[in-house]
């Protein structure tokens, strides 16, 4: 520096120091870059370079909260239904091994196979699951109130687990057991909702959100009652009372579409593809007189609600 710094020496070491400190803010922000967006493969980028431009231009605008939703409402009820037809066939499949395969023989004989095939369900279930993800066993609810709670438990919101709930849940219902789908849809849901954040962020190119993360969330939970009995108040409500404690007012709104769009297509899958004329009531009752009910009847339970 002598001899050619040393008249402007504080200039010098103000232009250097500005010069480090760049230097450091580049690399920060190549490391901070590196972490949001981790290495993708050639097939990966090359969707994100022409998904990314239609969905900033159409859903974006639209609003990609409800856009999330909509897709997360259809896509629990194929899940739904397909779970539902999963157990008609074998329920199906059990009264033809019954009747019609061993119909003429010994009661004996009919009688294994009848114990047999359940049997078997339930085994394959519990070996599938304890195979593939063992997260996958139970309900689901108790994980789903911990996660929300801001508690991270790894490998309750993956696609192995997802794939052995489904199997395991349809498998298992198929068998006989008087097992309901409510808690284990809720976990699916948020699983498919996880998924389906992270496939966005990608997209987006974005960090992660745990805030928004955890509102949509909970709005998924709503579809345990929404897609299993085509009920979205009835899914709203159930969420609420399950899954948290406190439950922010904005979530209810999404809630609600959520567990709507889902309820409705969940019906309407019925009348496409089970040769159905039109849509029919979930539980139906019918009263063989046309009053069914005794006038003094209706005022306590008015005020029962």
């Amino acid at each position: 520096m002598y001899g050619r710094y040393s008249a402007n020496l504080a200039e010098y070491a103000r232009s250097e120091a500005k010069r480090i400190r760049e230097e450091e803010r580049k690399t920060d922000e190549l490391l901070f870059s590196k972490e949001l967006h981790p290495y993708r493969g050639r097939l990966s980028r090359i969707l994100v370079k022409f998904i990314r431009p239609f969905w900033d231009h159409t859903f974006a605008r639209l609003g990609e909260d409800w856009v999330f939703l909509f897709i997360l409402g259809t896509v629990m009820a194929a899940v739904s239904f397909l779970i539902d037809y999963v157990v008609f066939n074998c329920f199906r499949a059990r009264m033809f091994l019954y009747d019609e395969l061993l119909g003429d023989m010994h009661w004996s004989l009919q009688l294994f196979a009848w114990v047999t095939m359940p049997t078997l369900l339930v085994i394959f279930s519990a070996a599938f699951c304890q195979w593939l993800a063992p997260s996958a066993a139970g309900s689901g609810i108790p994980e789903m109130k911990t996660i929300l709670r801001g508690v991270i438990l790894k490998e309750y919101l993956t696609w192995k687990t997802l794939v052995a709930k489904i199997v395991g849940l349809a498998t298992v219902i198929g068998a006989g057991l008087p097992l309901g789908k409510e808690g284990p849809v809720m976990h699916m849901a948020s699983i498919v909702s996880t998924m389906m954040m992270n496939l966005l962020r990608i997209i987006k190119g974005t960090g992660d959100n745990e805030a928004h993360s955890t509102d949509l969330l909970a709005a998924a939970c709503t579809m345990g009652v929404a897609v299993c009995h085509g009920a979205p108040i009835g899914g709203v409500l159930f969420s609420i009372e399950v899954t948290a404690v406190y439950f922010a007012v904005r979530n209810y709104w999404r809630g609600f579409f959520a567990s709507l769009v889902g309820a409705m297509f969940y019906r309407f899958m019925s009348v496409w593809f089970m040769d159905v004329d039109t849509l029919y009531p979930k539980f139906k009752v019918d009263h063989n007189f046309p009053f069914p009910y005794d006038v003094l009847e209706l005022l306590p339970t008015i005020c029962i609600g």
